[in-house]
C-alpha cells in the first residue's frame, strides 16, 4: 500500500514562494504534483519520470520538482507565485503512462491548500 502525505501549503502574497513536501512510503518510477480548483478538472503541474522532470506549460520556469531519497520525500518548490496558482495541490505516484493527465495516476495524497493573494 502506498502512503502519501503532503505538507507545506499555506497563504502567500503574489510573487512569494512556497515549498510543498510529499512524504512517501516507497519511491516510484513516476511521481508527480497536480492541482485542482473547485469546478475544474485536476491538472498536472509537474512530474518525475525515473528522475527526469516534466513541467506543465503554465509553470514557465517558476516551479521545480525534486526528490530526496534519504528522506523519502518529493518536493515542489514554487516561486513567483500568482493568484492563478491558488488551488489544492496533490502529489501522486504510479501512472500507467507517466503523463500529466491525471486520470492515469493510481495513488494520491490527501491534498494541501495553496492560496496566493493579489
Amino acid at each position: 500500500q502506498v502512503h502519501l502525505v503532503e505538507s507545506g501549503g499555506g497563504s502567500v502574497q503574489a510573487g512569494g514562494s512556497l515549498r510543498l513536501s510529499c512524504e512517501y512510503s516507497a519511491s516510484r518510477y513516476c511521481m508527480g504534483w497536480f492541482r485542482q480548483v473547485p469546478g475544474k478538472e485536476r491538472e498536472g503541474v509537474t512530474l518525475l519520470e525515473n528522475g527526469r522532470p516534466t513541467y506543465a506549460h503554465f509553470v514557465k520556469g517558476r516551479f521545480t520538482i525534486s526528490q530526496d531519497h534519504s528522506k523519502n520525500t518529493l518536493y515542489l518548490q514554487m516561486n513567483s507565485l500568482e493568484p492563478e496558482d491558488t488551488a489544492m495541490y496533490y502529489c501522486a505516484v504510479d501512472s500507467t503512462d507517466c503523463s500529466l493527465w491525471y486520470l492515469y495516476w493510481g495513488y494520491w495524497g490527501q491534498g494541501i491548500r495553496v492560496t496566493v493573494a493579489s
